[in-house]
């Protein structure tokens, strides 16, 4: 009987180390190291970092530029009136041929009546010159408003001509309208432009 006991109890202990070590085993097992990522997969993610990346350097200059242009817009208008200089031919040394009006408007602005005035006084030293006051529009509105509209906008430069001295005998009027553009651009820097009288020497 004490035999059978203590052979019992053997048993027990090996069945316990048995049980032991097989859960031991299976932790380990369970325990998998991650394989590495294939090297294709590597390279396609790579690739499509380098994609993205490119396409936002694009993004961010075509922001630039747009910020850009705007920029440049907005330092030759005021309002909506041209106040730069690439359009400008000189009737004189230093004496601007043209002036720039609003949209719809003949009404001369402070700069329009400098530049005026400046043509004033070298047509008084000059009293042999006629000129031609060629009125302009935008492309906008129809042939026969444009007409109107740019014989207005020459008629306003010839009356402060004469309010400085220009006789009227030696001023002569056209209209163009819309049909002669300095800028043939679709939008509010070309308009700016093209709305405009342009005082030329006949002689």
């Amino acid at each position: 009987m004490r035999l059978n006991k203590i052979f019992k109890n053997a048993l027990l202990i090996i069945s316990a180390g048995i049980i032991l070590t097989a859960c031991a085993t299976k932790k380990e097992v369970a325990v998998d190291t991650p394989a590495a990522p294939k090297k294709e997969e590597t390279k396609k993610e790579e690739t499509k970092k380098e994609e993205t990346k490119k396409e936002e350097t694009k993004k961010e200059e075509t922001k630039k530029e747009e910020v850009t242009k705007i920029e440049k817009i907005a330092g030759q208008m005021q309002g909506d009136v041209y106040v730069g200089t690439d359009s400008v031919k000189y009737l004189a040394d230093g004496v601007a041929d043209r002036v720039f009006f609003a949209t719809n408007e003949s009404i001369l602005t402070t700069a329009s009546r400098e530049t005026l005035r400046a043509q004033a006084a070298w047509l008084r030293e000059n009293a042999n010159i006629t000129v031609v006051l060629e009125g302009h529009a935008d492309e906008r509105g129809t042939r026969e408003y444009n007409l109107a509209l740019g014989e207005r906008r020459a008629n306003a430069a010839k009356d402060y001509l004469m309010t400085y001295g220009v006789s009227s005998d030696r001023i002569t009027v056209i209209s163009y309208g819309k049909e002669r553009p300095v800028d043939s651009g679709s939008n509010p820097l070309a308009w700016s432009k093209n709305r405009r009288s342009v005082t030329v020497k006949a002689n």
